[in-house]
């Protein structure tokens, strides 16, 4: 029996348990199909059998019908024929000529009579002069008869025709015939290499079905058909109810399994099986992790509409790749969530900073109250207010979009913490809503930029500053985030996964999030430099129904 279980990876897995040897078929799939082929070919044997006797014997009795009518013919032509039947003795020239005709030509009798029946000739000697035994009534009229009949030697095929003399005046009958037993003798010769034809085919098929059963058998398992249809049934269950995906890749890069899971997660619609893998447009790396030889456990992917997490593992016989087991797991929403919580942890170092600075201020403007300088705590307390809620009402008061505005405020306060000088640009205005983007793409997007950024600008030198533009037009969003680090190299493909200027394992995936989102909107991102890096996101507005 089948039952389904989870791995250590989440993917669903499966083991078959042996059924009971009291549940079993008794006859294996294979021992069925053995003894089915052996019964057709006996079938198509006897058939044949069959058949070719009945053509062998039709064959034999047209033979021996076609030999006796053309030995009658033959003696009734002949000229001593006629002469000796006119003579006060006829059987002392035809007797004599019948035995030698009779003996070249393989026939059992050759009866010379008259017209009434009386023989001139015969095989026994004491017959001659006895009337005939059989019909000679159209032969008599000058026609020909051929018949199977039981005379004096026992059943024959017979023919008799009558002799003419010059005026074409019946003057004689001649009758020549073969036994039936010596035409059965003849059909047993003729059977016995047909015996033996068959003999051989039932001899070479059982073989061949022999070896095709123990084939089947080493590939089955030995499992019965009833059993091996609950197999299959429970694959099918098993393998289109799993939310994994689950594919078989060729080592020719074709398709050979693909469930239902995996063409929601790739975004395939009709079925991929049998298709070619580089038809179904995926990306590079992905279509690379499918043919690779290499097991890999867990490799991040990104396609145009998710995050995939990977598992590949080769299959291999006889020491060479036969192809690839590929498992997809949809790592989005966790990567979605994953985001948030690095945003929300940065968010809460940053109040733990502003809160320790905070601490500092406040020892600070107790200390003037206590040395009795209340005016200059005044002071340094209005300062230190006004600087920080003139950020807070400009960004509050520019980005309607609340997550947006939280994500700029976090962002300025962890850029405080780190040294960089993060500036809102004046013309930032976000006072429509309506756009139709997801405010949790809208984080990934401008939060993935600004990090970039920030980090970026602190290993650039001098001062480290990061300047970000988010604004609404009648086109859409665009959103521009400008550094002072070292800027992008010529031609780096960044918004591909794993591309990063970090040496530290774990990155490269932030821009290839920021693109996967740009893509899914329909948006566009330029790449330039100012100094450093620039990047311009453009989203158009989306459709009432995204």
């Amino acid at each position: 029996m089948i039952a389904p279980s989870r791995s250590d990876t989440g993917a669903c897995v499966c083991w078959y348990e042996e059924v009971p040897p009291t549940l079993r078929s008794h006859w294996s799939l294979a021992r069925q199909l053995l003894v089915l082929q052996l019964v057709v070919l006996c079938v198509l044997a006897g058939a044949g059998i069959t058949f070719a006797y009945l053509d062998a014997q039709r064959a034999v009795g047209e033979n021996a019908r076609d030999q006796v009518r053309t030995v009658a013919l033959t003696v009734a032509d002949a000229p001593s024929v006629v002469s000796a039947v006119g003579t006060p003795n006829p059987s002392a020239a035809l007797q004599p000529y019948a035995l030698r005709v009779q003996d070249h030509t393989h026939v059992d009798f050759i009866t010379i009579m008259s017209p009434a029946g009386i023989r001139y000739t015969h095989p026994t000697p004491a017959l001659i002069g006895q009337h005939y035994l059989g019909n000679i009534g159209e032969a008599q009229q000058g026609g020909e008869l051929t018949e199977t009949y039981t005379g004096s030697l026992g059943p024959s095929v017979r023919t008799v025709v009558p002799v003419f003399d010059a005026s074409h005046r019946v003057v004689a009958l001649v009758a020549v015939g073969i036994k039936v037993a010596a035409i059965s003798a003849e059909l047993r010769e003729r059977l016995w290499p047909l015996f033996g034809v068959a003999g051989a085919v039932l001899l070479v098929g059982a073989l061949g079905g022999w070896l095709i059963s123990a084939r089947l058998r080493r590939q089955t398992r030995g499992v019965a058909p009833d059993e091996l249809s609950n197999l299959f049934e429970y694959h099918e269950a098993v393998l289109h109810s799993v939310r994994e995906g689950v594919l078989l890749v060729g080592r020719d890069g074709r398709i050979g399994l693909c469930n239902d899971g995996a063409r929601a997660l790739l975004g395939l619609g009709a079925d991929p099986v049998g298709r070619d893998l580089a038809s179904l447009g995926l990306p590079d790396g992905l279509a690379e992790a499918f043919t690779s030889a290499e097991n890999r456990a867990e490799e991040l992917h990104l396609t145009d509409a998710r995050v995939l997490l990977v598992s590949t593992s080769a299959v291999r016989s006889g020491g060479r790749a036969q192809g690839t087991v590929v498992v997809l797991r949809d790592h989005t929403e966790l990567q979605t969530l994953t985001g948030e919580l690095t945003t929300a942890r940065g968010l809460a170092e940053a109040l733990r900073s502003q809160a320790h600075e905070a601490a500092n201020r406040l020892h600070t403007v107790v200390s003037l109250v206590e040395i009795g300088k209340p005016e200059q705590a005044v002071e340094f307390a209005t300062a230190e207010l006004a600087l920080a809620q003139e950020l807070t009402d400009r960004v509050v008061g520019a980005v309607a979009e609340p997550v947006l505005a939280a994500l700029l405020l976090g962002k300025a306060a962890e850029a405080s913490e780190r040294g960089v000088e993060l500036t809102v640009t004046p013309d930032t205005v976000i006072d429509d809503v309506s756009l139709g983007i997801e405010a949790r793409d809208l984080v990934t997007i401008l939060g993935n930029l600004i990090d970039n950024g920030l980090d970026a600008a602190v290993r650039g030198g001098g001062k480290p500053a990061v300047v970000v533009t988010a604004r609404t037009d009648d086109d859409g969003l665009l959103l521009r985030v400008a550094d002072t680090g070292p800027g992008v190299p010529e031609g780096a493909d960044v918004f591909r996964r794993g591309w990063s200027t970090k040496a530290e394992d774990g990155h490269g995936l932030g821009l290839a999030l920021v693109g996967q989102a740009v893509r899914r909107y329909g948006g566009t991102v330029d790449v330039g430099r100012d100094g450093g890096a620039v990047f311009t996101v453009r989203l158009p507005r989306q459709e009432a129904d995204r």
